[in-house]
């Protein structure tokens, strides 16, 4: 199924663009994200010249090591987040299921695809994002063209991919692989067998492949594209299998104590502004009418894995675990 079949469904086009938060919305709200601080720093700076009544903290780390501390945070009685905005909708719909998210029904969603909304309004995609093959260009001569590639002796061998103990996006794409008939678990033994290992997060794959410690990894694509782009000698690979994919949702704690400015954050994400700066930075923009970054391909040339979230998420201590001894961690 490509991306325009998958993300076009049900697309939204009838939602008045000014609903949602007051005016009048200002005070400091709390961020909890697992986006690369360097942008999460950008996207703070833009919403602030727009907003600039709004004060923006931030928390960033992994999205597993982000929910252990929000868990812990509840445990003990209430959290400071008011947003959160993870790669991980898993994750996110973990949080809905305890009911700790704020239904949005007002959110702005004009141009959005129905198939990253929730249909509760609980949390909203706001790019997509997908995992691919990632390989050092002077040590590499003959690119990689398929996830099968990877389970080769000597590719496994020098095959480094983040773990889903630390990674949320690695949660999504074991979650995935493991839901495909033609890989499961019986791919992530072979890759173990055969010498692959796994680092932390996304950024420990990407400078273990540029550094040339390792010659290939599984990552998320803009981090590739990105050092591509910037002089790095990695480049990039749509396995020909398919993709899986993420969409990085928004969401209000519903305990926020400043709901209405969350509101005024979730608006901005959603809307051209944000849309526009996350192609800049690399990000498959999910707002109708923004193109994809430069050098990207065309999402609707791409295939993307299905999954079922409710299986994912019902396998995800199970997950965690077999991959944990496969790999270490």
């Amino acid at each position: 199924m490509t991306i325009l079949r998958r993300l076009a469904l049900g697309l939204l086009t009838s939602t008045a663009l000014a609903t949602g938060a007051l005016a009048q919305a200002g005070g400091t709200i709390t961020v909890y994200t697992s986006q690369p601080s360097d942008q999460m720093a950008a996207v703070v700076e833009a919403f602030n010249k727009d907003h600039p009544e709004i004060t923006v903290e931030v928390f960033r780390t992994g999205t597993t090591e982000l929910m252990s501390k929000l868990q812990a945070e509840f445990a003990a009685g209430s959290s400071p987040a008011d947003v959160m905005l993870i790669a991980d909708a898993v994750a996110m719909t973990q949080l809905k299921n305890d009911g700790r998210l704020y239904a949005y029904d007002t959110a702005p969603l004009a141009g959005i695809p129905a198939a990253v909304v929730d249909p509760d309004h609980t949390f909203f995609g706001t790019k997509l994002i997908t995992t691919g093959i990632v390989y050092n260009t002077t040590l590499v001569k003959q690119a990689p063209t398929s996830w099968a590639d990877l389970e080769k002796p000597e590719i496994a061998a020098q095959t480094i991919m983040p773990s889903p103990l630390y990674s949320g996006a690695a949660v999504i794409h074991v979650g995935t692989m493991v839901q495909q008939p033609e890989f499961g678990w019986p791919y992530y033994e072979a890759l173990a067998k055969n010498g692959a290992v796994a680092g932390q997060g996304n950024g420990t794959v990407l400078e273990a492949v540029a550094r040339g410690e390792k010659a290939y990894g599984i990552i998320i694509e803009y981090m590739a594209m990105n050092a591509k782009a910037k002089g790095s000698p990695v480049d990039f690979v749509f396995p020909k299998e398919g993709v899986s994919s993420i969409t990085q949702p928004v969401a209000i704690l519903k305990d926020s104590d400043n709901i209405e400015a969350a509101k005024v954050f979730v608006d901005w994400e959603l809307g051209r502004a944000a849309q526009e700066q996350s192609a800049a930075q690399g990000y498959f923009p999910i707002l109708e009418g923004v193109a994809q970054p430069a050098g990207y391909p065309d999402p609707a040339s791409l295939k993307i894995l299905s999954a079922d979230p409710a299986k994912m998420l019902a396998a995800d201590k199970e997950t965690k675990e077999t991959f944990s001894d496969l790999f270490g961690g």
